[in-house]
């Protein structure tokens, strides 16, 4: 524990860390307010591509906690990243919420729904068997397909519901094609959260709640890897995998030290 407070960096996952659903989770304001008093640098990752940053900042300050939205990074700003990187000026079919779409806008990406460049998936509550099929038709034509992160499911109030991966499995499936999936565990948004940073892999943590995303996303990056509990993962079905956290923690609220 006393190694990880030292850490300068702080990369924290946010749904089933810091809150769950439209509830903050007990201790999060306590680690929230001592990153604040210690001076840490710290980046909420979220690979939930739905909500902008500032849409991310009024949901904390709804529960209580002010946090700048200069510390939000969303899969869906590292999508449009990765998509200006790749070929700026480009088109794209998306089928997402207005975090995704604003985004691609704001990098420059036109949407088009007859003979895009990409075809970009990322989580919604609108997809539907007519996306799906145009989504199909136009990965079939030479569209290339993108996955905003690799979640399989989330965790809501009304328990676990499909995710990026599994509304983008269906596309796969059907034309053979897989898509290529930008956020954690991906190196390149682990990166780019380290120079939002401006620390060093080594002085850095990452806290999450996921194996398959959070703590191998940490392990290769070469970053201090904290699993809580208190979201998706049990100790039981963390066994299942071949790699561990250094740690594993109730929550969030067992880091601060006293004032």
């Amino acid at each position: 524990m006393e190694s990880l407070r030292e850490k300068k960096g702080f990369i924290c996952d946010m749904d089933g860390v810091i809150y769950h659903g439209d509830k903050l989770l007990p201790g999060a304001k306590e680690f929230v307010e001592w990153l604040k008093r210690e001076n840490k640098k710290y980046l909420f990752l979220t690979n939930g591509s739905g909500k902008s940053p500032k849409d991310l900042q009024q949901k904390l300050k709804r529960m209580g906690l002010d946090v700048d939205e200069r510390h939000y990074y969303t899969s869906a700003l590292a999508t449009a990243k990765f998509l200006k990187s790749q070929y700026p000026g480009c088109s794209a079919f998306v089928i997402g919420e207005p975090g995704l779409f604003n985004a691609l806008y704001d990098a420059g990406i036109s949407i088009n729904n007859l003979d895009p460049d990409y075809v970009v998936v990322g989580e919604t509550r609108t997809y539907n068997y007519e996306n799906i099929c145009h989504a199909v038709k136009l990965v079939l034509n030479g569209s290339k397909l993108i996955g905003t992160n690799t979640d399989l499911t989330t965790l809501t109030e009304d328990g676990i519901v499909p995710a990026c991966r599994s509304l983008v499995a269906p596309i796969e499936a059907a034309t053979g094609k897989s898509a290529y999936y930008v956020g954690k565990p991906n190196p390149l948004i682990m990166r780019t959260g380290l120079q939002i940073l401006n620390v060093h892999s080594q002085e850095t943590a990452i806290i999450g709640d996921r194996m398959d995303t959070d703590i191998i996303a940490g392990i290769e990056s070469g970053l201090d890897t904290i699993l809580v509990l208190s979201g998706v993962t049990s100790r039981e079905n963390m066994e299942k995998y071949p790699y561990r956290p250094r740690l594993i923690l109730n929550g969030v609220g067992e880091i601060p030290t006293s004032v």
